[in-house]
């Protein structure tokens, strides 16, 4: 796992990375359910869709739209296990340990922080 300000430097750097942002429909959304609710639903998107040692769909498991979480997610290469191998040097091929799961709601929880604030 990797240090978060490095990490976030890192992402500002790639121009896939850097193009996810947070529309309106999503802003309204994070804003009305409020950032510790979304984290919930983050949570249970992680353990359903990413922890599992084995998925069915890796690679293609989280969609680009339809909730906040979801471009959080690949703004953050935490869209799928071999993001997450590339990028956090989190291994593919076992379950996600509990303090990665946290680490991964950590990732998800600044991007999402940062998208509020840039229009607040």
């Amino acid at each position: 796992m990797r240090d978060l300000d490095a990490l976030f430097e890192a992402l500002a750097r790639s121009t896939f990375r850097s193009k996810f942002h947070l529309q309106d429909k999503d802003l309204a959304y994070l804003h009305t359910k409020g950032l510790p609710t979304v984290i919930v639903h983050a949570g249970d998107f992680i353990a359903k869709r990413l922890a599992p040692a084995v998925l069915k769909n890796d690679g293609k498991q989280t969609p680009f739209r339809g909730h906040p979480v979801f471009v959080a997610q690949h703004a953050t290469a935490c869209c799928c296990r071999g993001c997450l191998e590339k990028w956090h040097r989190i291994p593919k091929g076992r379950a996600l340990t509990p303090d990665e799961e946290a680490y991964v709601l950590k990732v998800l929880e600044r991007w999402l922080h940062n998208e509020m604030n840039k229009l607040a």
